[in-house]
């Protein structure tokens, strides 16, 4: 015992000793808010002097697999003049391999501490020049011209990410993303109609985009590893898309899936659902004996009861009674919506001022 305690007090007096038991203390669970000391012991840091704390509560989790990262580079078909667009860069893995293949790469990072390492590894590999830093929130930053995207993007944000990405092309026209995601969010976005994953992010995902499987990433490639594993999905953004409103649009799928495995004639048949599409369809059907259904007695009553049968009208027009959001294809609800429109019922506000792209996607809540 008096042997064990001699050693423990020596150990405590040895500074490397201290500093190896603290890092592995910060080797915590992310749900405390610790992280994980990410120092230059591997190959993709080799030759370089600098260490970083990581936390997986923010998201920080590095892709460090050579023969993945390559993967992500090979299939993202970059050629020599492209631009290429990189969001949550970290410490720079991936950031470095695209500055080999593209002519320039705009690196949007929030982490501080990330963009000094950044600057640090391009000095380092001679490519500074070609490499343009913004430090700031993806979600809020302008970002600079680009014609491709490849980024592993932090898990928290996908939804506004790729919202902002897509439906912002006309802004910020590309090729094509590359993205690597969190692998039940990727089971998502490749859903198709009948799948139990369909949703309403696959729905307005299709209306804009084409998606790609690529591969599947194993968490065991991350440094801290992440508690699920990943995959690699490539999009690509429509030439032409449908002629549609896309506020109605948004609005009409979020009524939709909100219940995507009730049937449509089930779903308008609730009160307080065709209360507020009354309110929203007000302009369309004055002097039509329609009132607004807040009235007390028979009139009231009337008023909804002659606007849920013309709603049902619509369905059964198109086929839709007996139909669920979840098992119908983005023409069969574009179909569905214009049949809605044409019979003067609306989903989305029309006195409101149209939002700016940027500011429509702020919140995925509501969009995706």
């Amino acid at each position: 015992m008096l042997l064990r305690r001699r050693i423990t007090s020596d150990n405590l007096t040895n500074p490397n000793f201290c500093q190896q038991f603290w890092q592995r203390c910060l080797r915590t669970k992310s749900s405390h808010g610790y992280g994980e000391v990410c120092r230059k012991n591997n190959a993709e840091h080799e030759g370089e002097d600098w260490q970083i704390r990581l936390f997986k509560s923010r998201g920080q989790h590095l892709l460090t697999n050579p023969r993945v990262l390559d993967s992500i580079v090979r299939v993202s078909h970059i050629e020599s003049d492209d631009t290429v667009l990189e969001i949550g860069p970290g410490t720079g893995n991936l950031t470095l391999r695209l500055l080999e293949a593209a002519k320039n790469v705009v690196a949007v990072e929030i982490d501080k501490r990330m963009v000094e390492i950044l600057h640090k590894r391009a000095a380092g590999s001679g490519s500074q020049d070609r490499l343009k830093i913004v430090n700031g929130d993806a979600l809020k930053t302008k970002f600079p011209g680009f014609n491709l995207v490849v980024a592993n993007i932090p898990y928290s944000i996908s939804s506004p990410l790729l919202a902002k990405l897509v439906y912002g092309v006309n802004m910020n026209p590309f090729r094509s993303a590359t993205l690597l995601i969190q692998k039940e969010f990727a089971r998502r976005l490749l859903a198709k109609p009948g799948d139990s994953e369909f949703n309403r992010l696959a729905v307005n995902m299709n209306l804009v985009a084409e998606v790609e499987f690529v591969m599947d990433v194993s968490k065991r490639d991350f440094v801290p590893c992440p508690k699920v594993d990943s995959s690699v999905v490539k999009i690509y953004p429509k030439s032409e898309i449908p002629d549609v409103d896309l506020d109605e649009w948004w609005a009409f799928t979020r009524t939709c899936f909100s219940k995507k495995n009730k049937t449509l004639g089930a779903m308008f048949k609730q009160k307080r659902k065709l209360m507020e599409l009354m309110e929203l369809s007000e302009d369309s059907i004055k002097g039509q004996d329609y009132d607004n259904g807040h009235g007390d007695g028979d009139e009231g009553r009337t008023g909804i009861g002659l606007f849920r049968g013309r709603i049902l009208t619509v369905l059964e027009s198109g086929g839709f009674l007996d139909k669920r959001p979840s098992k119908l294809s983005n023409d069969d609800l574009l179909h569905l919506l214009s049949l809605f429109n044409e019979a003067g019922i609306y989903f989305h506000d029309r006195r409101k001022p149209k939002d700016a792209c940027d500011a429509a996607f702020g919140s995925c809540d509501g969009l995706l």
